[in-house]
């Protein structure tokens, strides 16, 4: 949909935060890490003594170098989950002794080379883990045979494999906390809406209780021979109405200081209704360049305050969202009156959203908690004929009998 239509508290911000430092830091099930760790560097230091063994004299090393060299190989795997910067270090330095000593490699040596560069490059930038890789590089380049070169592809791939786990587990971080942030920015702006549409009610219904409260009181002092009874039931119903917009004012204060809304002020005259339409649509008509027309469908009845209220701000966003995107375009405005529901329609012959139906912006989630307020729904999408079409659908109340 078009930018206009379709657009974290810190909990949520701070959960997304907490997932992508753990799968950055390769922590989510680090004591199980640590003992599995453990358990295989006890295994290769164990295969890295029998191999010292098995070589007898077939070595240009003594046995005592040998074990030593295949220990510091396998041994330090066991801290590889908190030191992988470390443990590599060793096992490379290790490795890197017997490769320049023409001595070939422990299988348990390549082994733990191999797990302790993928880990590296897991948990670590690019940056830390490629250096890593100079000295296999280098034997392979100045003493090349089949083996040093099939070591080099292997040790690199090793590191590579770890960025790319890397690299994922940083881009489903990176989704969740952009998720958590979308979200929690929506439902700012939710709050923020029902807010302000709280207190657009609470100017409609409180004039409107004014008006009983001063009617009470009228009839109370004017009416010529008035039971005492009776002007005590008239002075409840000033009391019961004055007591009614205290209780407002004072529910309209706790939404305001939970939003941040300023002060509204007074009691301010009644907020528009459908009969203001016309004075609307001869704005967009005269703002917009080009026709805007009321088209009115059915028997046209009296509504309540409120469900006049949310037909008149969705007619009014839509208009204003299709001067922005769709300037110069014609729109319709149309009102079709049925027995259980009005309809609110606003088309325009522009060049449409961008994805028709769902969206997320503001303006359409601000329509949306307006109509769901009085029982009612509000689609954007595609006219049939091309453009927008917003359409409400408002319930109307039925009649007490």
């Amino acid at each position: 949909m078009r930018a206009g239509w379709c657009q974290a508290d810190n909990a949520d911000v701070s959960q997304a935060r907490e997932l992508a430092d753990r799968v950055l830091l390769g922590t989510r099930r680090i004591g199980g890490t640590r003992d599995a760790m453990l358990v295989v560097a006890a295994v290769l230091a164990v295969l890295a003594v029998v191999e010292a063994g098995n070589r007898g004299d077939q070595t240009g090393m003594d046995l005592g170098t040998l074990l030593l060299l295949g220990l510091v190989a396998t041994a330090p795997l066991a801290l590889l989950a908190p030191q992988p910067v470390a443990v590599t270090l060793a096992v490379t330095l290790a490795n890197t002794i017997m490769l320049g000593g023409e001595e070939p490699l422990f299988v348990a040596g390549v082994l733990a080379e191999l797990l302790a560069l993928y880990w590296l490059g897991r948990n670590r930038s690019r940056k830390v883990s490629l250096p890593f890789l100079l000295p296999f590089v280098l034997f392979a380049f100045g003493r090349p045979d089949a083996g040093t070169t099939l070591l080099l592809v292997l040790v690199t791939a090793a590191v590579l494999l770890g960025a790319a786990v890397r690299d994922r587990g940083e881009a489903v971080a990176n989704a969740a906390a952009s998720r958590a942030t979308a979200d929690t920015l929506l439902e700012h702006a939710a709050r923020g809406e029902r807010a302000r549409i709280a207190r657009e009610l609470h100017d409609v219904v409180a004039h409107h209780i004014s008006m009983i409260a001063v009617q009470a009181e009228t009839a109370r002092l004017t009416t010529p021979g008035l039971p005492p009874d009776g002007a005590r039931r008239l002075l409840a119903i000033g009391d019961t109405a004055r007591t009614a917009l205290t209780e407002m004012r004072r529910l309209l204060g706790v939404l305001r200081e939970d939003v941040g809304l300023p002060e509204s002020g007074p009691v301010r005259a009644p907020q528009p209704g459908l009969e203001q339409l016309n004075a609307l649509v001869d704005e967009a008509r005269a703002s917009g360049g080009a026709g805007a027309r009321l088209i009115v469908r059915g028997t046209v009845m009296p509504l309540d305050p409120g469900v006049q209220l949310t037909a008149y701000r969705i007619v009014q966003e839509a208009l204003t969202n299709a001067r922005r995107h769709a300037p110069g375009a014609a729109v319709d405005v149309e009102l079709d009156y049925t027995a259980a529901a009005l309809l609110v329609r606003v088309r325009d012959n522009g060049p449409g959203p961008d994805v028709p139906g769902d969206g997320s912006g503001h303006g359409l989630l601000g329509m949306r908690e307006r109509a769901g307020m009085v029982g009612g729904t509000v689609v954007v999408g595609r006219s049939p004929g091309g453009g927008c079409l917003v359409e409400a659908v408002l319930p109307i109340p039925a009649e007490e009998p």
